[in-house]
């Protein structure tokens, strides 16, 4: 099931291939729509083993950057500043994030507010299918993302047992589960 995954920062500059986000929040926003519409949010650190140099699973951020678009208010909320970018090799340094990024439109020149980063994740090269009908990303995520969602003919639990996703869920943040905090 394709996603989208939104971060929020207080704020984001770009600048010869990098991206910076500043007060970057520690829970992120994943969603889907069909086949299953389903909503909820990660651990923004869990989201970044994405582009661990050591995830070199067929379906990783490492070896398919993802495109994003992301979106700068101006701090009087008159104006947004928008660059749809491909996100390469984060560097963590507390709540500020530097990515690695390709420009392929647009600045945030101007845009001195709160940020948003939408990444998608549709249309990324996908592992082979360990089960029918798993021809997506984000299917190998099964309960770590989707679990509150309904899903037919046990897809949940087999994307559960997926050895591409070997990260266990922490039973909050996700789609009918209380918050993480």
């Amino acid at each position: 099931m394709p996603s989208l995954i939104v971060m929020n920062a207080r704020g984001a500059t770009l600048q010869s291939g990098k991206l910076i986000l500043v007060g970057l929040s520690s829970n992120s926003i994943v969603f889907a729509d069909r086949p299953v519409r389903a909503a909820g949010h990660d651990l923004t650190s869990r989201l970044m083993e994405q582009w661990a140099p050591a995830n070199t699973s067929p379906g990783s951020f490492t070896r398919t950057p993802p495109n994003a678009t992301v979106s700068v208010f101006s701090r009087d909320g008159s104006a947004v500043r928008d660059a749809v970018v491909v996100l390469k090799t984060p560097k963590i340094e507390g709540d500020r994030v530097t990515f690695d990024v390709d420009v392929l439109e647009g600045d945030l020149s101007g845009g001195d507010g709160p940020a948003s980063i939408f990444i998608d994740t549709v249309g990324l090269q996908m592992p082979p299918e360990p089960y029918p009908g798993a021809n997506t990303r984000s299917a190998y995520r099964g309960s770590a993302w989707y679990a509150g969602a309904a899903v037919d003919g046990g897809v949940a639990a087999a994307a559960a047992a997926s050895p591409a996703y070997p990260f266990a869920p922490t039973g909050c943040g996700r789609y009918g589960q209380p918050m993480c905090y």
